[in-house]
């Protein structure tokens, strides 16, 4: 199968360790995106168990992780590897749509997730842009997991859903004018080009506000911005006053 080439791709292919501890699961992502010239696949885990001791080994800078693995689960490794510094970029690799375990993970500090029957193409995508710093959650299961995150799922009270947009609208309240509009487009999904357009900013404006907003609230990636924004109440037309 030949996989076409991103079009801005770095000098060296992205490093990518895939953990899963299906064997077919294994060898049909190896299969898929050995085809990307811009993906070099520097290893292979069966649990997460052993994928600290991999990546000190093979340094790679995306793991495609499975969640649930019988001795040590995604989530768990996915927790103490970006505890790390230099941590890879992570990506949960699952067959759930969204649960509690993948909204944990995401605030654990993987860039995102995709389902095991996504299309190839849109996998080795997946893995070329958390590479690049994007996240990698379709609208659809964003919304979902956000809607989880702000209590509107089943078993969460109201109570709690109140305090936490309390809690996100102080903390976005602390942000500059600038940064708060960053954040807020972040939170609709959109890419630094598209955020720099917007806001007739620079794009090297716009990841130097982005990096700000990640340092000032020790976040690790923008879905955690997103997440953020979106329990403040600031999307679906939310104006961005706090």
């Amino acid at each position: 199968m030949t996989i076409p080439p991103a079009e801005d791709r770095a000098t060296q292919p992205v490093r990518l360790l895939i953990v899963d501890d299906d064997p077919l699961v294994r060898a049909g992502l190896t299969f898929m995106l050995g085809g990307a010239e811009d993906i070099a696949i520097v290893g292979e885990g069966t649990d997460g168990a052993e994928v600290p001791g991999l990546v000190d080994r093979l340094r790679p800078d995306v793991v495609l992780m499975d969640i649930r693995m019988p001795a040590v689960d995604g989530l768990t490794a996915t927790e103490a590897l970006r505890s790390r510094p230099d941590a890879p970029e992570i990506i949960i690799l699952t067959t759930f749509h969204a649960d509690e375990h993948v909204l944990r993970a995401i605030r654990a500090g993987a860039a995102g997730f995709v389902l095991k029957d996504t299309p190839p193409a849109q996998i080795v995508d997946a893995v070329r842009r958390v590479a690049s710093g994007d996240p990698v959650l379709s609208p659809a299961v964003t919304r979902r997991l956000m809607d989880h995150a702000a209590g509107t799922g089943p078993g969460n009270g109201r109570g709690d859903r109140a305090g936490r947009t309390e809690r996100a609208r102080q903390r976005i309240a602390a942000l500059a004018d600038r940064e708060r509009e960053v954040a807020i487009a972040v939170g609709r999904g959109c890419s630094n080009a598209e955020i720099a357009a917007e806001l007739h900013l620079s794009v090297a404006t716009v990841k130097t506000q982005v990096s700000r907003i990640l340092s000032r609230f020790d976040f690790n990636n923008r879905v955690q911005i997103a997440l953020l924004v979106h329990d403040a109440g600031l999307l679906d037309g939310g104006t961005g006053t706090v």
